[in-house]
């Protein structure tokens, strides 16, 4: 039990001394220009926070999640191939993927994937 704390002390005393020593070493500022200039999300960080929101930013966000769910469900999809019917589960993965290539058609007619204002 002694051990356990002895060594749990000394990890936690290194840890402690790494982090004041970077702190110390490092040579970036609170103004710096990395964390001055703008983000992922647009917004310039010296101005209002009642800015507009950019349009390109939530169109981005969106097909992230779009992507994400997509995973998702592909997946398992991929993992259930063995344990199912092959003729369902081909029917399956092709109308999921048809629904994709569809909506990505539909984006594409309508010029919501044109980045240009």
């Amino acid at each position: 039990m002694m051990k356990t704390m002895m060594l749990i002390m000394m990890v936690t005393m290194i840890s402690l001394m790494l982090m004041i020593l970077c702190t110390f070493i490092s040579k970036k500022t609170i103004m710096d220009r990395e964390k001055m200039s703008p983000f992922e999300c647009g917004f310039d960080p010296k101005s209002s926070a009642r800015s507009p929101f950019s349009l390109q930013f939530f169109l981005i966000a969106i097909l992230f999640l779009i992507f994400d769910i997509e995973i998702v469900i592909i997946i398992p999809m991929i993992m259930t191939l063995k344990s199912s019917n092959i003729m369902s589960w081909a029917t399956t993965v092709s109308f999921f993927i048809m629904i994709l290539i569809m909506g990505l058609y539909y984006e594409w007619k309508n010029g919501m994937l044109e980045w240009a204002i």
